[in-house]
């Protein structure tokens, strides 16, 4: 559960070293003996609370590793950890930004979480595979792959051709097929009558289009976050080119890459570093930011080009649902509306206050959506 337990005391506090006057007379005197009196007491008492809470939370630790047998999943995010000299004593784990909070992304004990009236075993599907949208990488999914799998979810997050910590120079990419070549090879070694929910984020909603139309048997739903959800004939390219959804910070942002000689056609697009808070990470807690920046890679540039062939007995077959994200200045909320009315989906589901990146400004919340959405009949 990521729980550090501590049962160091806090530090004693700052008495004042000043002796009183004893010319003032006896009654000073005894007064400041019973107010030292009554701060020994006090920390006496602080100290037994401190050590009251330590056996607590020692129980429940314990209680966890015989009920998960003894195995615990890795931890979350640092600063969930809590120690005992904590300025305020918390039931409740913090959460993984500092930010304020809203009704959608509520204060949840990891446990509480867990729980959500799932029961893993009654859920047709268990198998959830995330797709990083374009320049992330499988990185990006950490705090929902924590979530999930706490909830006994079997979660499988991949590296396109390219990005996070696959080798390919994206460079060298020629086409969708390629870019995508990691999600398809794992949908084809799939064992027979096996179904999985396919996730999908930003310019990963092209990609897990493509899947749909090439393995619609093996997908079971589909759920597009903040992502390019096409129609047949369309390319990612032509969703952004739409006049109506023209995005200033996203050309200030992009820069291409011309690997083949400026005279030929571009080979990847690289976002700048400066840019990168404002356009993908507005509400994103800065360590999350930090790592994005060192993280993100250039966008393979023909998959963006290309066309996107869907048929309706195929691509059409799956269920698919669309989770918005209405602070987002990457895909803006106007985009977000005009692909759903073109192309509308079982059901919608708006992430208030999130950025372009849920798994870093909304993670809590995103996790609930997953699960609900999972449980949908």
């Amino acid at each position: 559960m990521g729980i550090c337990l501590s049962t160091k005391s806090p530090p004693a506090k700052n008495h004042s070293k000043r002796v009183t006057n004893q010319s003032n007379g006896s009654g000073n005197s005894n007064r400041w003996s019973r107010v030292r009196s009554g701060s020994i007491k006090r920390e006496k008492f602080d100290d037994a609370v401190i050590h009251e809470h330590a056996i607590a939370a020692a129980i429940l630790f314990q209680q966890h590793q015989q009920q998960n047998g003894g195995v615990l999943p890795f931890d979350r995010s640092t600063s969930l950890r809590h120690g005992a000299n904590s300025k305020r004593y918390q039931p409740l784990p913090r959460s993984s930004s500092s930010r304020a909070r809203s009704v959608t992304d509520p204060l949840l004990p990891p446990q509480q979480l867990v729980i959500q009236d799932v029961n893993i075993d009654e859920l047709e599907v268990k198998h959830i595979v995330l797709v990083h949208g374009g320049g992330f990488g499988a990185w990006c999914w950490y705090k929902t792959i924590a979530l999930l799998e706490e909830c006994k979810f079997k979660v499988t997050a991949i590296d396109l051709s390219g990005s996070g910590i696959d080798l390919f120079d994206a460079n060298s990419i020629k086409s969708l097929s390629q870019y995508v070549a990691p999600l398809t090879d794992f949908l084809e070694k799939l064992a027979d009558g096996e179904k999985v929910i396919l996730v999908g984020h930003d310019f990963g909603g092209a990609c897990i289009s493509y899947a749909m139309e090439l393995f619609p048997s093996k997908i079971a739903k589909a759920v597009f976050i903040a992502a390019s959800m096409l129609k047949s004939g369309q390319s990612t390219l032509d969703m952004f080119s739409q006049k109506e959804n023209t995005n200033d910070l996203m050309r200030q942002a992009q820069k291409f890459i011309y690997a083949n000689g400026n005279n030929l056609s571009p080979t990847a697009i690289d976002l700048d570093k400066m840019l990168l808070k404002d356009l993908l990470f507005n509400h994103s807690p800065a360590k999350d930011v930090a790592l994005a920046s060192v993280s993100i890679r250039p966008i393979p540039f023909p998959p963006v080009l290309e066309k996107l062939s869907l048929s309706d007995s195929n691509y059409g077959s799956v269920r698919r649902f669309y989770i918005q994200t209405p602070e987002d200045n990457a895909i803006p909320i106007t985009l977000q509306e005009s692909m759903i009315n073109e192309s509308p989906p079982e059901k919608v589901f708006r992430l208030k206050g999130s950025d372009h990146s849920p798994f870093f400004s909304k993670p809590q919340a995103l996790h609930k959506l997953l699960v609900e959405i999972a449980k949908i009949a």
